[in-house]
């Protein structure tokens, strides 16, 4: 992001441009370099000298093709993953709770101190930015120590409500936190959309690890059970919350490499192919889902305004969607043919117009349960995130429709990376300010 200014300001003149460069080389940042420049051309196509650097850096050997040789830091991250491990363990007894046979303290601990672990590995192996890293754990912590306050000072009424709100928002303030310490506080959209693809590579693996993991644990267990061995409380935390504090170091060990920024991942084979082409074949299949579900609305029109359970079903779709529309739009013009991106254009159009108009219906159905009833911390918290995710798609749409259907995807980009800010936002609205409000 610090070269975009000074490139714009010398766009037209080729030696300074070379000079800039050379000095860039000097100071070891060729791949933020290239970043802004790749950044700066898509927004001024026009400019012959930005093409040619553009063409240039495409074929220039930097210092990427040698850091994509790294090995993991397999000695970190097994000391790393190890410490949040037994940190699960010990936090799994049933004395740390919110109250006797109330929710434990790890359910809402264990996204902050995964993100912990992770902000080590990625701060200690890249050796850049540690004071970053130290600010944003130590504001993370902070986050963590106010919800719970929050969750003794908000009415008994909603305390169950906001424990498991807390759950969310947490876990999803921590994933911002990574995304903070990663892109720094002044990225640009592409490398922010880079850092969403390569976050939803990470939660996929995850999920792989999960299922692997549980399907060990369960063989374990059959096999103590095969002998008549009854394993201890003790070692059943062990194998099941230890074991899952292993796994979200490991996701990130095998997916993340810490060296260069998220632009210059390799999205280019291996599971980021496979994920890209997953969404893109789940697109046509979502949208003819949505038009038959458009179709049936009418039949069963009043169902939302009276069951509140089809309502979150609405939302866990709305998340959903934009997780696909993420998924399928791709991290550079270049991975697809200009056809397959043109209807790849027209398909996330599509996608996101009929998700606003059933989304705006359910909407619509939470306010009507609003109004006729209270204003509750669950419809409260339902309706921002109805409001900002809507928000984004009628972006998305509009930048699609108003621009060239060629350039969607560099629309696509700049609307969701200026929407992970309102989630932010919200998050901590939820967090600090909803307590207060339901006293």
């Amino acid at each position: 992001m610090k070269y975009i200014q000074p490139i714009r300001d010398i766009q037209s003149d080729p030696q300074q441009m070379e000079a800039l460069y050379q000095s860039v080389l000097r100071e070891n940042g060729a791949l933020e370099f290239a970043a802004d420049l790749i950044y700066c051309y898509k927004a001024n196509r026009d400019n012959v000298l930005l093409a040619a650097w553009y063409y240039r850096l495409q074929e220039t050997p930097t210092e990427k093709a040698e850091l994509a040789r790294k090995v993991v830091n397999w000695q970190l991250a097994i000391p790393i993953a190890l410490i949040t491990a037994f940190c699960f363990w010990i936090l799994s007894d049933h004395r740390f709770t919110f109250s006797e046979g109330g929710m434990p303290h790890l359910l809402l601990l264990w996204t902050p101190l995964s993100t912990l672990g992770v902000l080590a590995y990625l701060a200690l192996t890249s050796g850049k930015n540690l004071r970053r890293a130290l600010y944003i754990a130590f504001g993370l912590a902070a986050m963590v120590v106010i919800t719970f306050f929050m969750i003794g000072f908000i009415g008994d009424r909603y305390r169950d409500h906001f424990q498991i709100l807390g759950i969310l928002h947490l876990g999803l303030l921590s994933w911002i936190a990574v995304g903070l310490y990663v892109l720094g506080f002044n990225s640009t959209p592409p490398q922010r959309f880079a850092f969403l693809m390569r976050s939803l590579e990470v939660f996929i693996t995850g999920g792989v690890y999960t299922v692997v993991g549980m399907i060990f644990a369960q063989i374990t267990l059959q096999l103590f059970g095969a002998l008549s061995i009854n394993l201890d409380e003790i070692y059943l935390r062990l194998i099941f919350a230890g074991g899952s504090g292993l796994l979200p170091i490991m996701a990130v060990v095998s997916i993340y490499d810490p060296h260069v920024m998220p632009l210059d991942q390799d999205f280019k084979q291996g599971l980021s192919r496979f994920i890209a082409t997953m969404m893109r074949l789940l697109l046509p299949l979502t949208l003819i889902v949505l038009i038959i579900y458009i179709f049936v609305i009418p039949f069963n029109f009043l169902e939302p305004f009276r069951n509140r359970d089809v309502l979150i079903v609405y939302n866990i779709m709305l998340f959903a969607v934009m997780g696909l529309l993420i998924g399928a739009t791709p991290v550079f013009a270049e991975d697809v043919s200009p056809k397959v991106n043109r209807w790849l254009g027209r398909g996330v159009m599509a996608v996101a117009v009929l998700t606003v108009v059933i989304n705006l219906y359910a909407l619509s159905a939470i306010l009507y349960r609003t109004f006729n009833d209270e204003l509750t911390i669950n419809r409260l918290m339902i309706i921002g995130w109805n409001v900002i995710n809507i928000s984004i798609l009628i972006a998305a749409i509009v930048s699609i429709w108003r621009g060239k259907l060629e350039e969607w995807a560099e629309k696509v980009k700049v609307v969701f990376s200026r929407g992970s800010v309102a989630y932010l936002v919200w998050c901590l609205f939820v967090l600090i300010v909803i307590p207060l409000v339901f006293r």
